[in-house]
């Protein structure tokens, strides 16, 4: 017989393992795809983005037409590639089970350093606090605001971001640059696909970079494990 059984009560036909070889492959060319789109901020061509993959054009427009469907990419007036609204919807669903994830972390961070603990992400080319903790025994402490924005060159947690990007893990300290009077040390959280964040505190007082980077160091290294697939 051509076809077999499976333990499911369907049939295996000829050729079915082959497509589905194929469709992960094409899937895994569309999110990859997705990812080159993402690192490229002035858009991707259909040609670029072919050499890249290693694959056609042709193979290429295929990927766009799926992507564009769900509204992950879009085609500027110049025909260049750019990341389409589908990934704000997905971000906005995703944003609340990365600060859940990163929570247990924080609230640890803030009652050892005395600090408020905050993780932040990289949005639209800044940083922004996707999740803010307060410590509970202090009397004054910082209050930082969940959604406040700033550029990625300024203060601890944008400053320990861009040192990750260029593979560093160590943490970072900053005084004044955000809030006159305030003290920040972050160390940025690597090893999540896809994401780009870190973790740190702020402070009204100064830290002790010793003792509080290594406190921020652990809490960076605990939120990339509840965040790893």
């Amino acid at each position: 017989m051509d076809e077999a059984a499976r333990q499911d009560g369907t049939t295996a036909r000829p050729g079915d393992r082959g497509r589905g070889g194929e469709t992960a492959q094409t899937l895994d060319r569309g999110l990859r795809l997705l990812h080159l789109v993402a690192d490229a901020p002035g858009g991707l061509t259909v040609t670029e983005a072919a050499n890249r993959l290693g694959i056609g054009r042709a193979a290429v427009y295929r990927l766009v037409g799926a992507l564009s469907g769900h509204g992950m990419v879009r085609r500027d007036g110049d025909g260049r590639l750019r990341l389409g609204a589908g990934v704000l919807h997905l971000a906005r669903r995703a944003q609340p089970l990365l600060a859940e994830g990163a929570l247990p972390a924080l609230r640890r961070l803030a009652e050892q350093a005395g600090a408020t603990a905050h993780l932040t992400v990289v949005e639209g080319g800044e940083g922004i606090a996707l999740a803010v903790v307060e410590p509970s025994w202090t009397s004054l402490h910082v209050a930082y605001r969940t959604g406040t924005r700033h550029p990625l060159e300024r203060g601890a947690a944008g400053r320990a971001i861009l040192a990750g990007r260029s593979g560093s893990a160590g943490p970072v300290g900053t005084s004044g640059e955000l809030q006159p009077g305030a003290y920040g040390v972050a160390a940025p959280v690597l090893g999540v696909p896809g994401l780009e964040a870190s973790v740190g505190v702020v402070a009204l007082a100064p830290l002790d970079p010793e003792v509080v980077g290594e406190q921020v160091l652990a809490a960076a290294t605990a939120i990339a494990t509840a965040l790893a697939p």
